[in-house]
């Protein structure tokens, strides 16, 4: 079986703004040209319909062709904000693996924890090799329900985010991690506004991460890229199984 879908044009992309060009989003979300046809040629394997091994070669090498073009064409570079956020698992393990990819190429990393700061985690203790390329501040001292003390609390985040501003400001951190900011500003602790205004003074090639539940909509609107990590089975809840190393904390 082939495809009846058309080759992709050879033709120079048209001028523009970046909303216009073939694979760009436009300003409504849609995408088109290249990320459409990218999606109409699919990622092959058993997913293609082409049961003829030199129909799915032809298919894959337009897939191909098509790929590289739309990486081609992404130039921009730019700090990005990135939001981990959702009832799922999972939001400061993504953070932590950009904060090991950017220490790998040799760059500097903070990490400030809001509300946390009552246990060890085990990832602290790994990533101490390497010194004074990642600085790590827990500055919470636990859950709300063990602290029961709403002033310290606030106190605390108001120590965080001082810090915070620090690292958002240096130009030697290219990564700059705030674990559990969203559950700050959600708990009341920490105006949206004001974290949206500190957000700003980074230097223009330096990223965040905010990681927690809850995230404002004013920081979604804001923000670069979305996770929203959605539970669909628990260990803790569905079986009765305690937090344990390694997996938690």
């Amino acid at each position: 079986m082939t495809s009846s879908l058309p080759f992709p044009s050879t033709a120079a992309d048209p001028p523009g703004p970046p909303a216009n060009r073939p694979g760009l989003a436009a300003a409504d979300g849609t995408t088109n040209g290249l990320d459409r046809e990218a999606a109409e040629l699919g990622p092959g394997g058993d997913l293609a319909p082409e049961a003829d091994p030199e129909a799915y070669r032809r298919r894959m090498e337009r897939r191909r062709d098509v790929q590289r073009r739309r990486v081609g064409e992404r130039t921009l570079e730019k700090g990005l904000v990135l939001v981990f956020t959702g009832e799922g698992k999972g939001k400061t393990t993504a953070a932590l693996g950009l904060v090991l990819r950017t220490l790998g190429h040799g760059e500097g990393v903070a990490v400030v924890q809001f509300i946390k700061g009552g246990w060890h985690p085990g990832e602290a203790r790994a990533l101490a090799v390497f010194a004074d390329a990642l600085r790590w501040h827990a500055l919470g001292e636990g859950f709300t329900w063990e602290t029961q003390d709403r002033e310290r609390d606030r106190q605390l985040v108001r120590q965080a985010w001082t810090c915070s501003l620090d690292y958002l400001a240096d130009p030697g951190r290219k990564l700059v991690v705030l674990d559990e900011e969203n559950v700050a500003m959600k708990l009341g602790y920490l105006a949206c506004s004001e974290v949206l205004a500190g957000l700003e003074q980074r230097p223009p090639l330096t990223h965040v991460a905010l990681t927690g539940r809850g995230a404002p909509a004013a920081l979604i609107e804001r923000a670069d890229l979305v996770t929203e990590m959605r539970m669909l089975r628990h260990p803790f809840r569905e079986q009765g199984v305690k937090a344990q190393p390694g997996i938690e904390y």
